[in-house]
């Protein structure tokens, strides 16, 4: 079992205070990672770090605005002092859906900042921590069925998450000899803070379960949380530049 255990690693997942970071951090520390939570709520942070504890893993929280290249410069060097940085995830991510004919130009930027930006400095900086220190790791950046299709009014989200597959891919090639893996996981639809609005809407709910996912179910957070996990792990040795989908089948129509 132990390419799918995490013992001795130390993890920093973004975006860890709700949803899939959340559920992220959970798993991680499950397979044994020392975890660093980052996100902008201390509040969440605390109650995560607090879920994880409970459940006998190890956790800390790290209050950070990821979209920030010195704080995130702070956030991986603070990892480093806390154990063997191998492992992190980039799960911060936001949406603002809405028409493109009058799509506001700060909702765009929000969302290149929240969604991209924050990636790339995440993935820069724990990329730049394993290149000197001689030590290979996994990144694993999450995308979005979006990454892979268009859908109406999501033309912002669905830009930026064709950026981060992008990139995913672009960072696996540059940094494979020196052993670093890089992935993306592509979800559906989750119900999280993010989407549960939406999801109230038995139009929209009906069209998503009826019309667009052959298997007729929302992913759960749990098995968006388990792809993470196994692209962490060394079960995953020769997986790189890879987008695992978790999405009930929606592209393979």
């Amino acid at each position: 079992m132990s390419d799918w255990t995490l013992e001795g690693r130390l993890a920093i997942v973004t975006g860890a205070g709700r949803g899939l970071g959340r559920a992220a951090a959970l798993e991680l520390a499950r397979a044994g990672a020392e975890v660093v939570c980052a996100a902008r709520s201390a509040d969440e942070l605390d109650a995560a770090v607090r879920e994880i504890r409970a459940a006998g893993g190890v956790a800390h929280a790290h209050p950070a605005d990821v979209t920030d290249a010195d704080q995130v410069a702070a956030l991986v060097a603070a990892a480093e002092e806390l154990g063997d940085l191998r492992v992190a995830v980039t799960a911060a991510g936001t949406n603002r859906p809405g028409p493109a004919r009058d799509y506001p130009l700060e909702d765009w930027d929000a969302l290149f900042d929240v969604n991209v930006r924050a990636a790339f400095l995440t993935c820069r900086a724990v990329g730049a921590s394993l290149l000197r220190r001689a030590s290979g790791g996994s990144i694993v950046t999450l995308s979005s069925q979006m990454g892979s299709v268009g859908y109406p009014g999501r033309v912002a989200y669905c830009a930026t998450k064709h950026a981060v597959e992008g990139m995913t891919k672009a960072l696996a090639v540059e940094w494979a000899r020196d052993g670093i893996r890089v992935n993306a996981v592509a979800p559906t639809f989750v119900e999280t803070p993010m989407t549960e609005a939406w999801l109230r809407d038995p139009a929209f709910r009906d069209e998503i379960l009826e019309r667009r996912l052959p298997t007729g179910r929302l992913a759960t957070v749990a098995e968006v949380a388990h792809a993470v996990r196994y692209l962490a792990c060394d079960a995953a040795g020769s997986t790189t530049g890879h987008v695992l989908k978790v999405d009930g089948g929606w592209t393979a129509w």
